[in-house]
């Protein structure tokens, strides 16, 4: 695939020797904060994209913004080369100049803008000013005056007007994202000088001189800084694990699968984004039904649109079945419930099971048969669950299997955000009962009255307390989601929110990792 190019043109901005630090901060932000494509089960195929990253243009803003502040509050001082010559002055002669100690010790951009386009991002830092300082030193001799003659003084330096602009290709290698710096370039407009010190002809000589020393090391030291950067950025993305842990059974497989697209107003990257585990072998994959990216989102612009397709509910469902997590036994309850407990309870629902074991202790054993299915239209969500609810009845220290019922239940709910979580809350829609074996004889309808207590006011509870803890979506720590809207599409839930950078830590050790 062709690689894909992300253009940053940051115009009066004197010093990118941030840009590995806040870099790292804005493309995590970019490449975690998700949107999955839709999908559809079918088998196997892994090298699909069910995930991925639409930054809308207010979201490119945020990022720009936050890349912007933490390279003015971050990365300065910049020292600067030693710089040394020597130069002839009108009625002086030969003069040996030395410059040392220079450092750009503030900065400052009085605004900046964005603007996404086909062929990348442009971001653009206007008004930028920069304050240099730097100490002096000159000696010479005349024929008149055949010893040294020397001098020395600190002087400071205003730099106004910089532009600086580098594209940054991305593309996909082995489900990492691998940066290219295509091209890195660096202006300086207007240099003014300031000399503490020195003679009146020293001034006009020492501009003269090494106005044009002085821009050119600014200028190399600003692209020399990019370049280490971007290296040290994609050793760093190389090394970000292509699985982010749920739990001690499941993981989000997070590896890219296509390289990056850039459209007029928007960034996305694409991912796996599957569930995954030890546990996983012989399960079903997905195949996209449909990869061409759209917006869902309705109403205020949001940064993100994060949807989260069918697939990736059912391989987290496959995940914990084939793990042996979906087995409930029932042996306490609330006491309006207790009766569900002991055969006393069932006397005229299931007289022949209080004949047979009177007044013994029962407990319910319930086992998935099979992973829920969860299915989405456009206006809600619900599963399936295929269940088999053994009765035991405890005799002595014996547990007796007397009676399995097959229990098909169909259950909807609505999602929320908690945290950084998607969460939700289930409710029963209707089930069906079909006796599977029994060693006590056929049951009384009776039943069904009973089971649709236990199943609206035991069992779903008791999911509902699961359901609520939810999943972390991929964001990463020291950003927060806000402002979440949750719609509903065929196959999809879509997540648009805003984010807020909450954690300064984070970004300080993404920084540690690149400046040393």
């Amino acid at each position: 695939m062709p690689i894909s190019s992300l253009s940053f043109l940051i115009r009066g901005f004197p010093h990118l020797g941030f840009f590995p630090n806040t870099m790292t901060a804005a493309l995590i932000f970019l490449i975690l904060s998700i949107s999955v494509i839709p999908s559809h089960t079918h088998m196997q195929s892994n090298e699909q994209g069910f995930i991925s990253v639409v930054i809308s243009e207010k979201g490119l803003v945020f990022v720009k913004d936050l890349l912007i502040k933490q390279a003015l509050s971050s990365l300065t001082p910049l020292h600067l080369p030693k710089i040394q010559k020597s130069v002839k002055i009108p009625f002086v002669g030969g003069v040996h100049v030395v410059l040392s100690n220079i450092t750009i010790y503030q900065i400052e951009v009085s605004s900046s803008s964005i603007q996404p386009g086909d062929s990348g991002v442009a971001i653009v830092a206007s008004g930028a000013t920069a304050n240099l300082s730097m100490a002096w030193n000159y000696s010479y001799s005349t024929w008149l005056i055949p010893i040294d003659i020397s001098d020395k003084g600190r002087a400071s330096v205003q730099v106004e007007g910089m532009e600086v602009g580098l594209t940054i290709g991305m593309n996909v290698q082995e489900g990492t994202l691998k940066l290219n710096l295509m091209e890195c370039g660096c202006y300086l407009k207007d240099i003014f000088i300031t000399l503490d010190g020195g003679a009146s002809w020293f001034y006009q000589g020492l501009v003269d001189a090494f106005e044009g020393q002085i821009r050119s090391a600014v200028e190399k030291a600003i692209t020399g800084k990019i370049k280490q950067g971007i290296l040290k950025l994609d050793t760093f993305l190389q090394s970000l694990p292509k699985q982010i842990p749920v739990d001690d059974i499941a993981a989000l497989n997070v590896t890219f699968v296509n390289d990056p697209l850039l459209h007029n107003s928007s960034l996305e990257f694409e991912i796996n984004g599957l569930f995954t585990s030890e546990y996983q072998a012989g399960v079903p994959i997905y195949y996209l039904e449909n990869s061409h990216p759209s917006t869902f989102c309705k109403g205020p612009l949001k940064m993100l649109g994060t949807s989260l397709d069918e697939a990736v509910f059912n391989s987290a469902s496959n995940i914990y079945f084939k793990a042996g997590l979906m087995h409930w036994i029932v042996d306490k309850v609330s006491d309006q419930y207790q009766y569900l407990l002991n055969t006393a309870g069932w006397r005229y629902i299931v007289p022949q099971l209080y004949k047979n074991y009177p007044n013994d202790d029962v407990k319910l054993n319930i086992s998935l048969s099979s992973p829920p299915t969860v299915r989405i239209t456009s206006d809600s969500i619900g599963a399936t669950i295929f269940s088999d609810m053994t009765i035991d009845v405890l005799e002595g220290n014996e547990i007796i299997p007397v009676a399995c019922i097959s229990v098909v239940t169909r259950a909807s709910g609505f999602l929320e955000i908690s945290g950084n979580n998607l969460a939700g809350q289930a409710r029963l829609n209707d089930f069906t009962l079909k006796l599977k074996w029994s060693k006590i004889g056929n049951f009384h309808m009776y039943l069904i009255e009973v089971m649709q207590v236990f199943l609206k006011d035991v069992c779903i509870p008791y999911l509902n307390s699961r359901l609520r803890k939810g999943f972390p979506l991929p964001i990463i720590h020291g950003f927060t989601v806000q402002n979440a809207d949750i719609l509903f599409t065929d196959s999809k839930v879509v997540v648009c929110s805003d984010v807020a950078f909450t954690d300064s830590d984070s970004i300080s050790e993404a920084s540690k990792l690149l400046i040393h």
